[in-house]
């Protein structure tokens, strides 16, 4: 016997292994994604680019350095006539020549060009760092928001399967008093159609809820078919004030930032185009060296044999583009013009981040409005079920009496529950606003 209850309770524990689901924690569920997403992976190689683009080695500032060599050989055949009239022929003249250089240029000065290039990259690179966290902003807020949506839906699961039972439990009432003949085959069945309404709506809900995980599945870049089990649990962040907002959107949101650094670019792109009018000195050095060896069957006892030679060679340039009908006049016009454009683009981003935060501000105020109504609703139809539970006992009411308290009480769960994730959605969407989504109390 005590083997038998020791394979029993060996069996429930492996049992218990195999049907265990993953508990996903809000946090939890955060890290996973900030580690697998596919749009934070790209974001990420996005920076890596930028990075190396804006590195010292792509700025112009290091000077080129050059290295050359060569060989050659000739063989001729000649004939030569002196002035004394004597003259040779089958001249062969063999030549062996070596040479090797080493040199380096250097731009000492481009009217400023090279510095405001390597600066506008420098910014480039820091609106690829803003893009990032706007994509890593947008991927946790959807994120949320289909956790939350598991979550309500999960809830909803439950709901549905007390509602059920309790229909169940109705309609084996019914059937005890149709046997007593106490209720009529009415009853019967007006019982047996609310157990089917309730299985069919748990159905629906019970694919709702599988199609909402796989979607979060896909956002945490994993595996569609992983099943789990989520926090239905939420806290709201109730220090939140419109002004703090407002102020931290000008901020800190990713979008006006990024209209801030583009007025920047526009302006190094006016400076750089100005640069052309200036002139432009540069540097350049060589050593070189050289090898030659002649072997020649000519009688002349001056006949060079070999020679060798080295040396080093440098120079100043400067080089000044006068006039380049007028092409450099119009990219400067051209980027006066841009810069213009780049502060009616803020200031309207501005305007549109002012009047999202009222927005965001006004529909989180009235989500907890609304989340405080729905809650007093709960409590209402909680009493309302209990007295008809009470009197459908009793006889005092009839089966369809009963069962407009129990859709009465479950819709309004059900509408507590979608309020009480639609003012978490809405605090989320004022954070992000906000410039204040990562790292927030989710």
């Amino acid at each position: 016997m005590k083997q038998i209850k020791f394979f029993a309770l060996l069996l429930s524990i492996l049992s218990f292994s195999v049907n265990a689901q993953e508990f996903l924690e809000k946090q939890g569920a955060v890290n996973i994604a900030l580690e697998n997403n596919y749009d934070i992976k790209v974001s990420n190689n996005d920076l890596e680019a930028a990075k190396n683009s804006s590195s010292i080695y792509n700025s112009g500032y290091l000077p080129s350095v050059f290295a050359s060599g060569g060989a050659e050989y000739q063989d001729q055949m000649s004939e030569i006539e002196f002035q004394n009239g004597e003259t040779q022929d089958d001249i062969e003249n063999t030549t062996n020549a070596y040479s090797a250089s080493v040199g380096v240029d250097y731009l000492l000065f481009d009217g400023f060009g090279r510095k405001y290039n390597y600066k506008k990259l420098q910014e480039q690179y820091n609106i690829s760092e803003i893009r990032v966290r706007q994509v890593i902003e947008n991927t946790l807020l959807g994120l949320l928001i289909s956790y939350y949506d598991v979550a309500r839906l999960t809830e909803n699961k439950i709901n549905l399967q007390q509602s059920l039972a309790i229909s169940k439990s109705q309609l084996l009432r019914e059937q005890y008093g149709y046997q007593y003949g106490q209720k009529t085959q009415l009853d019967v069945l007006n019982s047996e159609v609310n157990v089917n309404q309730d299985s069919i709506n748990l159905l629906n809900i019970q694919r709702e809820l599988a199609n909402a995980k796989r979607d979060l599945n896909v956002i945490l870049g994993r595996d569609v078919n992983v099943d789990f089990e989520v926090d239905t649990s939420v806290s709201y962040n109730l220090n939140l004030t419109y002004d703090k907002m407002l102020e931290s959107a000008k901020t800190k949101n990713t979008l006006l930032l990024q209209a801030e650094k583009n007025v920047t670019l526009s302006d190094y792109d006016l400076k750089i185009n100005k640069s052309s009018w200036i002139p432009n000195v540069g540097v350049n050095g060589a050593y070189n060296w050289r090898d030659s060896n002649t072997d020649s069957n000519i009688s002349n006892p001056f006949s060079l044999a070999s020679i060798t030679s080295t040396g080093i060679i440098g120079g100043v340039s400067v080089s000044w583009n006068i006039f380049d009908g007028g092409l450099t006049k119009t990219r400067v016009q051209n980027a006066k013009i841009a810069i213009d454009n780049s502060n009616i683009e803020r200031e309207l981003i501005q305007k549109d981040l002012e009047r999202n935060v009222a927005n965001a501000w006004e529909t989180y105020q009235n989500s907890l409005f609304v989340l405080s109504a729905e809650a007093k609703n709960v409590e209402t139809n909680k009493r309302n079920f209990a007295r008809s539970e009470e009197q459908f006992k009793l006889g005092q009411i009839i089966t369809v009496e009963f069962r407009l308290a129990q859709v009465n009480l479950l819709s309004a769960i059900n509408s507590y529950n979608q309020a009480k994730y639609t003012a978490k959605v809405a605090e989320l969407r004022l954070l992000q606003l906000g410039g204040n989504l990562i790292g927030a109390s989710y």
